[in-house]
């Protein structure tokens, strides 16, 4: 069953998936955002510790980008055709670490630890 699922999404094997995906990523050029971008660390907390972990310039580069975007789309524009061009939307920075921490969790999970953060509301 998953791997009827993994081919079912997989862009290779499946042209409705190639499709989306060519379409996501239009989308996410015309604003010059990474498909990453878009998670949102106040509803994930693995979000929000795996953007606390990574270096500092690779956060304030994806601050940059999310402010660009919002400018963009707040006066109804899209970016230059030259850096759309060069705009990379799936190019992965995030994806290691919040592996990492969704695995760090679950070992601490299994061996019954306190977890690192905990949900609060304000």
């Amino acid at each position: 069953m998953a791997s009827f699922l993994q081919s079912f999404i997989d862009p290779k094997k499946n042209w409705l998936a190639a499709i989306h995906m060519k379409t996501i990523s239009r989308r996410l050029r015309n604003y010059g955002l990474r498909y990453e971008d878009l998670y949102d660390p106040y509803y994930d907390l693995d979000v929000m510790e795996a953007l606390n972990r990574l270096p500092k310039e690779i956060v304030e580069a994806r601050h940059q980008r999310l402010k660009r975007a919002i400018d963009l789309s707040m006066k109804h524009q899209y970016l230059p055709e030259d850096l759309q061009a060069v705009q990379t939307p799936f190019r992965s920075y995030l994806r290691d670490m919040l592996a990492y921490v969704k695995r760090e969790r679950a070992e601490r999970e299994a061996l019954g630890g306190l977890p690192l953060y905990q949900r609060t509301l304000p």
